[in-house]
Order: structure tokens, then C-alpha cells, then sequence
């Protein structure tokens, strides 16, 4: 059984609990049905996994249609690694029935893109003074580095530049309730990414199964 499964952030709500009413924020997924489209091997790859596809996409071309052949019109594809391949076969499909209530699941997605950013926002620098003459200084960075030793600026130097778009994990976030007719998975806490943004929720490699 594969431990992972393609999906759509849907967004965050809240669960009421039956027995003392207390309140547990959630994020609604909506994962799978996700079908294998190619099984890999050692003896043609080099390597055990499944190709597992979701959502739709009207057209494709040639290529794509020739690879997709049998099994329906994807948008989305990724790998997922197994230990035997031999119990996978073209056209299985794998649903949120995977996981169970009360189990952890680890959630990976692209966090929110928010364009070029200064310091002051990417890394929450203090800026500079506000007083005795600083008029343009509020929000720069300050020094970046000596004079003549080193006499260059270092690399991975904290500056401005692209903020967000970067695949972030969430781990060990439990799986509060499962729905299978919908294809949905509620999971406690917030996840990377922006609502109909695409997630990938496998079960937890740390922290055990069990909440």
C-alpha cells in the first residue's frame, strides 16, 4: 500500500467536538482518487516506485497521451517510492481511505509567493535609526560585510529578494476526520500553501502513527 496521496489544499474550518464542545481548527484536503499511470523496477529503472496521477486536464499532446494511455487525462503526476513494486499494477487507484482517523500524516506544499521583499519583511530586520539626521534609513538592511578582508559579500548573506514559493513540510499533524466519499481529509493545524494550492499527504515518517 502506498503512504502518500496527491491533493488540493480546500481551505481551514473548525470541527466542534460531540462529547465536550471544545473547538479544533482544521485544514480540508481534498485528496485522490489518485490512479497509477507506471510502475517502475529495478530491472527497467533502477529503482521500485509508482507513478500515481490526479485532477483533469482536457487536452494533452502526444507524448503525454501516449503515457497516459488507459488510464485517463491527468494534470498532475508525481512519483511515489515503494518497496515492492510487483504489488502495483497500471490503473490502480488509491483514495484518503489510506489513512485513519487519529493517525499523524505529513503534509508538503509551496508556501504563498509574495513577490521581492526587503529585509524588514523576508527576515524581520530592525531597519536602521529613526533620529539625528537617518532620513532614508528606516528600513535598510545596514553592512553586508567588511571592507578589504573579506572584501566581498558572503553567500547565503541575509538580503532582499524572492519571498515564498518554497516547498515547506508541516509534520506530524493529526488526521482529525476522514471522508472517502468526498475525498476529504481534515487535518489539525494550518499547511504550506494557498487554498486549491497542491499538497502531497503522506503518512508520518517521525513522531508515530498514533496522536
Amino acid at each position: 500500500m502506498v503512504n502518500e496521496i496527491i491533493g488540493r489544499k480546500v481551505g481551514m474550518t473548525q470541527i466542534f467536538s460531540e462529547e465536550d464542545g471544545s473547538v479544533t481548527p482544521v485544514t480540508a484536503i481534498e485528496a485522490g482518487p489518485c490512479t497509477v499511470v507506471q510502475v517502475k523496477t529495478i530491472e527497467s529503472d533502477g529503482y521500485q516506485a509508482v507513478q500515481l496521477g490526479f485532477g483533469h486536464k482536457k487536452r494533452h499532446n502526444k507524448p503525454a497521451q501516449g503515457h497516459l494511455k488507459g488510464t485517463g487525462s491527468f494534470s498532475v503526476l508525481r512519483e511515489v517510492r515503494v518497496d515492492d513494486a510487483s504489488q502495483y499494477e497500471v490503473g490502480q487507484t488509491f483514495d484518503v481511505s489510506i489513512f485513519e482517523e487519529g493517525s499523524k500524516v505529513d503534509v508538503t506544499g509551496r508556501s504563498r509567493g509574495m513577490g521581492f521583499a526587503g529585509g524588514v519583511k523576508r527576515y524581520h530586520f530592525g531597519g536602521g535609526p529613526k533620529t539625528h539626521g537617518q532620513s532614508d534609513r528606516h528600513r535598510a538592511p545596514g553592512s553586508v560585510g567588511a571592507g578589504t578582508t573579506p572584501g566581498r559579500v558572503f553567500k547565503g548573506l541575509r538580503m532582499a529578494g524572492h519571498m515564498g514559493d518554497e516547498r515547506k513540510t508541516t509534520l506530524n499533524l493529526r488526521v482529525v476526520k476522514v471522508e472517502p466519499e468526498r475525498n476529504l481529509i481534515m487535518v489539525r493545524g494550518a499547511v504550506p500553501g494557498i487554498s486549491t494550492g497542491l499538497v502531497v499527504v503522506r503518512q508520518a515518517v517521525k513522531g508515530g502513527k498514533k496522536a
